[in-house]
């Protein structure tokens, strides 16, 4: 008899398309799991203009998140650029709403990683990871990092953090992706995957 295959999610808030591209390595890495599938999503953007609004669809990208996918899914890949050292307003106001799901359990006892994308090399990467931990926590949620059996953590020079996958964007947005992020990202995935498994295998 073959299982239903799990499902992880892979949300994340991405302005100029650094952190949605970390999303997909990640996505990779979920997919490179037997029986695991990687579904992305995205949130809309927030305004401080109160009458502004985003489009029902997104009209590039992963769609919009809803309550099913926290429900449906079997671990939780979660991702944002950095503002300030924090994670991005958009993100946080999704987070803000999921109430109903942290009264429910719904994402208890479930996987969760963290990733982001800098545009300054120390323009703090390591603090946004752990602002996105936070909730997850509240969640009841398990959460993982990256393990220094990873030799890319020693020798990257672009991000990389025990605490997830990063990548350094520079101020424009064209710094590419180096080959030991690619591989940290795809190995976070990886392991979040992994870890779904064991899971509901235990």
């Amino acid at each position: 008899m073959t299982s239903t295959p799990l499902t992880l999610l892979v949300l994340y808030y991405s302005r100029h398309g650094a952190t949605r591209k970390l999303a997909e390595f990640i996505a990779q890495g979920i997919e490179s799991v037997p029986g695991c599938d990687a579904r992305l999503r995205t949130v809309p953007s927030v305004s401080t203009v109160t009458e502004a609004s985003e489009p029902e669809i997104p009209s590039s990208g992963a769609p919009y998140v809803e309550s099913a996918d926290l429900q449906e899914c079997a671990g939780l890949a979660l991702g944002s650029p950095t503002r300030f050292g924090n994670m991005a307003a958009a993100l946080k106001y999704f987070l803000d709403g999921t109430s109903a799901d942290w009264l429910a359990g719904t994402l208890v006892g479930k996987p969760a990683c963290v990733f982001t994308s800098t545009g300054s090399l120390h323009g703090g990467q390591e603090s946004t990871l752990l602002s996105m931990m936070l909730p997850l926590l509240h969640h009841g949620m398990l959460l993982l990092g990256l393990p220094y059996t990873h030799p890319e953590l020693m020798g990257t020079a672009s991000g990389g953090s025990p605490y997830g996958a990063t990548h350094w964007s520079g101020i424009s947005g064209t710094q590419a992706i180096t080959d030991e992020t690619r591989l940290l990202a795809i190995a976070l995935g990886r392991r979040l995957a992994e870890t779904a498994v064991k899971l509901r295998s235990a």
